[in-house]
């Protein structure tokens, strides 16, 4: 969890560095859309075998390396000069950072049943909100430190946040442990009691209808839906991440009052991702509460654009966070309910790659529809209609089949039990 919070941060700081960024390289609101989403095609490109090869070479040294190369790059975000530079570096950042998120996920996996995954993956997904309720008033305070030994402020904002990246390579060497079976930190009783729920949720009726083979799973229009749905909740999350701080901004607010407020959706957040999860595994149902975060979701979305620059907007914001960051336990508690084996990683990260190209589209389509109506309100719209499709797509095509532990979801459940 907190190396994802040293992620996050890293992956959308330059949604503040913006604020004064922009104006100094020359980045329009379209060009910058383009650079804050073309991190996506580098995690898209490289996600998959990011995660297969996480899976052979083992999460520590792996996620290691993950953390090193990222931090590296995002302190070299402060040597942008101009679209080309800041476009290319964004999607190198995107190839060092790919299989991160989906190996964190297959990694929890190793360590906890099924009944309890929907609460610990929205704990762990909370880095998300927490990482921007943190981040975003301390980023605009970095934004203070201009011309500190000839480096501007947006500069300094890239160093500091990159470091602690850099640094987590050598704690994520230090202190994580691969499986259970490695674990000196466990008694031989609590590894014996792990390592027999694990097995017992591999033997649960149903499971032998769960796809292994990695090329099945890839073409299975059940995971190609997932990955549909993921791209919209993320296309609507990183949409509207990226430009939050400009949204704001634009009502009038300081620069130090923009990082403050933009907290208050996340903070909101934080606390649906909780919630929900809890209640997702509480009733162990998954896909009615999956969309009911994409009704909140669309609903607190299109309230922004239509109340403009009022606090009613910042409302209207902190209900579509719960929503958007609410969906996260529901949704990840999907994939390894209905595959196993070489499929479980390889999927994952295909869902992820996929979902992940949204984060490209949301960007792109705010950017575009500010620079042709320069208002944000059409681009919040925009997000909205994302959320609208996951709904539909969830409501129509998810279909729980329930086990003796768990619930699995799949378009194919009618023809193939």
């Amino acid at each position: 969890m907190v190396l994802y919070v040293i992620s996050f941060i890293d992956r959308i700081n330059v949604g503040f560095a913006a604020l004064t960024m922009n104006r100094d390289i020359g980045l329009t609101p379209y060009l910058f859309g383009w650079g804050a989403g073309i991190f996506f095609f580098g995690y898209f490109i490289f996600e998959i075998p990011s995660n297969m090869l996480m899976a052979r070479v083992g999460a520590r040294k792996w996620i290691a390396r993950i953390l090193f190369t990222w931090g590296v790059l995002a302190c070299a975000m402060a040597l942008v000069t101009g679209p080309v530079s800041f476009i290319v570096l964004r999607f190198l950042l995107g190839v060092a950072e790919a299989g991160f998120f989906p190996g964190v996920i297959l990694y929890l996996t190793y360590w906890f049943p099924v009944r309890y995954r929907a609460r610990i993956i929205s704990a762990f997904m909370l880095s998300i909100p927490v990482s921007i309720a943190v981040g975003a008033p301390l980023s605009t305070l970095v934004l203070g430190i201009n011309r500190a030994l000839g480096l501007k402020g947006w500069q300094w904002l890239f160093i500091i946040e990159g470091l602690p990246a850099l640094l987590g390579a050598f704690v994520a060497l230090g202190l994580l442990t691969d499986s259970p079976d490695r674990a000196r930190w466990l008694t031989d009783q609590e590894r014996d009691w792990l390592k027999r729920e694990l097995a017992a949720d591999d033997a649960a009726p149903g499971t032998s209808g769960k796809i292994s083979a990695l090329g099945k799973a890839l073409l299975n229009p059940s995971v190609i839906l997932l990955a549909f749905i993921y791209f919209c909740a993320t296309g609507a999350n990183l949409g509207l991440s990226f430009f939050l701080p400009q949204i704001i901004k634009q009502q009038g607010y300081s620069t130090v009052a923009v990082g403050l407020i933009t907290s208050i959706p996340y903070i909101a957040g934080c606390l649906g991702m909780l919630v929900i999860g809890n209640l997702s595994d509480r009733f162990n149902e998954r896909r009615w509460f999956l969309a009911g975060t994409m009704v909140l979701a669309a609903a607190g979305l299109v309230g922004a654009s239509i109340l403009g620059a009022s606090i009613w907007s910042i409302v209207a914001l902190s209900v579509a966070a719960i929503g958007i960051f609410g969906c996260k336990g529901p949704f990840w508690t999907l994939p390894a309910s209905y595959l196993r084996g070489p499929a479980v990683a390889g999927g994952i990260a295909f869902i992820n790659s996929i979902g992940n190209l949204g984060g490209f589209a949301g960007p792109y389509l705010v950017g575009l529809f500010k620079t042709s109506s320069d208002s944000y309100a059409d681009g919040l719209l925009a997000l909205a209609g994302f959320c609208v499709a996951a709904l539909l797509v969830t409501l129509l095509f998810i279909r729980p089949r329930r086990d003796a532990e768990s619930a699995s979801f799949s378009v194919l459940d009618a023809s193939q039990h």
